[in-house]
């Protein structure tokens, strides 16, 4: 019992103080601009068609008619 209440302790001290250890770290580097753009034109709308395309075949094999036993 001693134990569980040890761990418990000690899950909720780091719980507490991993935000405030985090927000303490200082920040060393900063971002630089990007030299070379992306040359792929559209790549997240071909991602997007491509996954409203599969969502919509998957809706259209779960709802087909198939109504043929497997098992004999």
């Amino acid at each position: 019992m001693k134990f569980r209440n040890i761990a418990a302790a000690t899950a909720a001290v780091s719980l507490a103080v991993a935000p405030v250890m985090a927000q303490a770290a200082p920040a060393s580097r900063a971002s630089a601009p990007a030299k070379d753009t992306s040359k792929l034109a559209g790549g997240p709308l071909i991602l997007a068609v491509l996954a409203v395309s599969a969502i919509i075949a998957g809706v259209v094999i779960a709802a087909s008619n198939n109504n043929t036993a497997v098992s004999p």
